[in-house]
């Protein structure tokens, strides 16, 4: 077992803070009617949206009716559709503006082929110039399968920040030790990608802190995607760790659109279920924890 991240100790004087997102808002309508529910019928308090999803605009519309929900970029340049054309892109997308469905290729693609870097740089622009022109506030940029903790997509991010008004990023650092204690099954799997991130996580708080972008302490959902049930979310509120964590899902009301994207694993609408339990809603409120978006955490 990898050595755990440095988790901060717990301080009474400082509130327990959790951040409850759900990704891919805009895939589809199914998965805008999931998202709109957790928030408005339970404690979903953040949302990361596709700009190039089937319902996007319906997202948008939805977020604007929404003013307490959180909405930032999900960063999508793997398994979706890009923003610029095939011209602009031709190393990254095929004719029909799709990129790659094969992550670990395309990722060793992004770090070893330095002249990728330019037509990267025009789809992240791209896609948060299509958020911009929403008028939403952008609460944070994360990533579709978490690309956005890839190195060189990270310095592209870092390198725009200013321009775009990137105040805060999602960072994938979640305690093995806790996931496993409340869910042993996949423990290989699990242990891998704890060894991946923690990796890529490592030095992105050095660039983040450099940048004054800011992120939460911990995370959960990286290891559980697709299955943060009622059972897993009331174990994790009752071991989180003191500071801000965020706990993200795949919260959703499964339709054909979403079917084809998600692994047909994942059991969204249990996440959708757990984020509307009011049991959830009780454990929240006995432990005297604080939901909050990532619009707050980057004032």
């Amino acid at each position: 077992m990898p050595r755990e991240f440095p988790i901060t100790p717990y301080d009474p004087s400082r509130p327990k803070r959790v951040i409850f997102s759900a990704d891919d808002f805009g895939m589809s309508p199914g998965v805008n009617r999931g998202i709109i529910a957790a928030h408005r019928d339970g404690v979903l308090t953040n949302a990361s949206i596709m700009v190039n999803g089937a319902a996007y605009a319906e997202a948008v519309e939805q977020a604007r009716a929404c003013p307490r929900l959180g909405v930032g970029l999900h960063l999508v340049l793997l398994q979706g559709r890009a923003t610029v054309p095939h011209a602009a892109a031709p190393a990254l997308v095929d004719t029909a503006g799709m990129f790659s469905n094969k992550p670990v290729g395309t990722g060793l693609r992004y770090f070893f082929a330095p002249g990728l870097r330019p037509q990267l740089e025009r789809e992240i622009r791209a896609q948060l110039e299509k958020f911009i022109t929403t008028g939403l506030a952008l609460s944070h940029v994360d990533g579709h399968l978490n690309i956005h903790m890839h190195p060189t997509v990270l310095e592209i991010l870092l390198h725009l920040a200013p321009q775009y008004g990137i105040r805060a990023m999602r960072v994938p650092r979640e305690p093995l030790r806790i996931s496993l204690r409340l869910d042993k099954r996949q423990r290989l799997r699990k242990l891998a990608e704890s060894l991946t991130f923690r990796a890529l996580t490592a030095h992105a708080w050095r660039r983040l802190a450099e940048h004054g972008i800011r992120h939460p302490d911990q995370l959960f959902g990286l290891h559980q995607s697709g299955h943060v049930t009622e059972a897993y979310l009331l174990g994790v509120l009752q071991e989180l760790p003191s500071g801000v964590t965020e706990i993200y899902c795949h919260a959703a009301m499964l339709d054909t659109e979403a079917r084809r994207w998600r692994p047909p694993g994942y059991d969204s609408e249990a996440e959708l279920a757990a984020l509307t339990s009011p049991k959830v809603r009780a454990a929240i409120d006995a432990a005297g924890i604080v939901p909050i978006s990532y619009c707050e955490l980057a004032r």
